[in-house]
C-alpha cells in the first residue's frame, strides 16, 4: 500500500480517483478554480496539474515553430501562455485547502520538482513522456515522496528498466495509452492484470484518455486501485487535451458509479444475509 495524505491506496482500500486538470485551465486561474469546484463536487479525491520550465523542457527551435494560438503566433507563445507561476499556484494551494481537496502535479523537469516542493505536495506524478528521463526520476526520488508513474508508450522491458532507476517502494503504476483521445481497441485493459501479476507488491491503477466512461469503470472492476481522468468544463473548448477529457456531469457520474460498485462487490464470501432469512421461510420448500 501507498499513503497519499490520509488515503491508503492499494489492497482493499477504496479506489483513489484523480481529476487531471493538467492544462485544461487554458492559462486562466478562474477556469482552474471552476475545474477544482467541479472535481470537489464530484467527490473525487484529488486534482492534478502539470508544471514545466518552458526553456528547459523545449528547445529554442521547438519554441520558435509557427503555431497559431490564443497567446500569439509561435509554439513558445502557447507553452508560456499555458504555464502557471508562483502567484497562480499559491492561489490553487489556498483554494484547494478551502475546498478540502488534495492537489499535486506532474513535473516535467527538475526545476519544476523543486518549485512544487514549496507547497509540500502529498506525492509527485511522473508522466509517461518522462518515463525514460533517468535524471528526472532520480531527482523525484530525492524528495522521498510517494510517486505515481504512468506507463504509456512503454513495454514490460522499459518499465522494468525504469523501476531499476526509480526503485519500487512508495510507488504506484498507472496503466496508460498515450494518445488523445485513445482508440478503444488500444486501451488494452487486460494490461492492468499483467501489471498486477508482474509487480505484485506495487499498487496498479489506470490513467485513461478515451472518450466515454464505461471502459474506465471496467478498469476499476479489473482491479485498478487508482483512476485518473482529465476533467474539462466543456469538451468543445479550445485546447489539445479537452476532447479526451470528461465534463463535470460525467465526472460526477463516474465517481458515483465507482463508489456504488465498490459497495456492491462485497467481500466474496458466500453467505446468507440476515435480510434473506424471512424469505427462506416464505419461499423455500424443504424436501426430506
Amino acid at each position: 500500500m501507498v499513503k497519499i495524505d490520509k488515503n491508503e491506496i492499494g489492497g482493499n482500500y477504496p479506489t483513489y480517483i484523480v481529476a487531471e486538470i493538467g492544462i485544461n485551465h487554458n492559462g486562466d486561474i478562474k477556469i482552474a478554480k471552476k475545474l477544482i469546484d467541479a472535481a470537489a463536487l464530484s467527490g473525487c479525491d484529488a486534482v492534478k496539474f502539470q508544471k514545466r520550465t518552458i526553456d528547459v523542457v523545449y528547445t529554442p527551435e521547438e519554441l520558435a515553430k509557427p503555431r497559431g494560438n490564443p497567446f500569439g503566433t509561435t509554439n513558445g507563445d502557447l507553452k508560456r501562455g499555458l504555464e502557471f507561476g508562483i502567484d497562480e499556484y499559491t492561489e490553487i494551494d489556498r483554494y484547494c485547502k478551502e475546498k478540502d481537496i488534495t492537489w499535486f502535479a506532474s513535473c516535467w523537469d527538475e526545476d519544476s520538482v523543486d518549485f512544487m516542493e514549496q507547497f509540500n505536495p502529498p506525492c509527485f506524478k511522473i508522466s509517461s513522456a518522462s518515463l525514460t528521463d533517468d535524471n528526472l526520476l532520480r531527482h523525484h526520488r530525492k524528495k522521498r515522496r510517494p510517486i505515481i508513474l504512468s506507463t504509456g508508450m512503454s513495454d514490460n522491458n522499459l518499465i522494468d528498466r525504469t523501476l531499476e532507476v526509480l526503485e519500487k517502494e512508495n510507488l504506484i503504476l498507472l496503466h496508460c495509452t498515450s494518445t488523445y483521445p485513445s482508440k478503444i481497441e488500444e486501451l488494452n485493459l487486460n494490461g492492468i492484470l499483467t501489471l498486477k501479476d508482474r509487480y505484485p507488491n506495487i499498487p496498479i491503477g489506470y490513467s485513461g484518455h478515451e472518450i466515454g466512461l464505461s471502459t474506465t469503470i471496467a478498469a476499476f472492476v479489473l482491479g485498478a486501485c487508482m483512476i485518473e481522468r482529465h476533467i474539462t468544463l466543456d469538451r468543445s473548448m479550445w485546447g489539445s487535451d479537452q476532447s479526451a477529457s470528461v465534463e463535470p456531469h460525467g465526472f460526477l457520474r463516474m465517481v458515483r458509479d465507482i463508489r456504488v460498485i465498490e459497495r456492491a462487490l462485497g467481500d466474496g464470501e458466500i453467505k446468507v444475509y440476515e435480510s434473506e432469512i424471512p424469505m427462506i421461510s416464505k419461499l423455500r420448500r424443504v424436501c426430506s
